[in-house]
C-alpha cells in the first residue's frame, strides 16, 4: 500500500491528465481556464490578476494575448493615456468555462459514484487537516 503522500501525488497526476483533456476539448489551457474563471470573478485588469492569481506580469500577458487570440477575451483601453486594459470574457469565454466547469463536475461525480457521504465528507476533513498541516511545515 502507497503512503498517504504518495497516493495523493498519484491521485493529483491523474486528475491533472483529466483536467487537461477536459480544458484541451474547448480549446484553452488549465491556466487559461483558471484565468477566465477570475475574469468572470471580476479581476478584470493585469494588476488585479497578477495580484489575485500572484503571476508574474510577462506570464500573465502571454496567457491574456493568447485568449484574445482564441476570441475567449476582449480587451479595452482606458484612462487618459489608454494604457490600462480592462478585459472582458467574451460568450465564448464563458461557453468554453461553463462546459469545463460541468466536465469536472461530471468527472468528480464518477468518482465519488460508489462512496457514501459520509466518507466523502470524511475524506475532505482529512485532505483539509492534511492541507493545514503541510501549511503549518511550509511556514516554520
Amino acid at each position: 500500500m502507497k503512503s498517504s503522500l504518495a497516493a495523493l501525488a498519484a491521485t493529483a497526476k491523474q486528475q491533472t491528465v483529466v483536467l487537461k483533456q477536459i480544458t484541451k476539448a474547448q480549446g484553452v489551457t488549465v491556466a487559461e481556464w483558471q484565468l477566465l474563471a477570475q475574469l468572470l470573478a471580476g479581476f478584470n485588469t493585469q494588476e488585479k490578476l497578477a495580484t489575485e492569481m500572484q503571476l508574474d506580469t510577462s506570464t500573465l500577458s502571454r496567457q491574456l494575448a493568447s485568449l484574445v487570440k482564441k476570441e475567449k477575451l476582449s480587451k479595452e483601453a482606458v484612462g487618459r493615456d489608454r494604457r490600462q486594459l480592462i478585459y472582458t470574457v467574451t460568450p465564448a469565454g464563458e461557453s468554453a468555462v461553463s462546459d469545463i466547469n460541468q466536465a469536472y463536475n461530471d468527472y468528480e461525480a464518477a468518482v465519488f459514484d460508489k462512496w457514501p457521504q459520509d466518507e466523502q465528507n470524511l475524506l475532505k476533513i482529512l485532505l483539509n487537516r492534511l492541507n493545514k498541516s503541510v501549511d503549518r511545515t511550509l511556514v516554520e
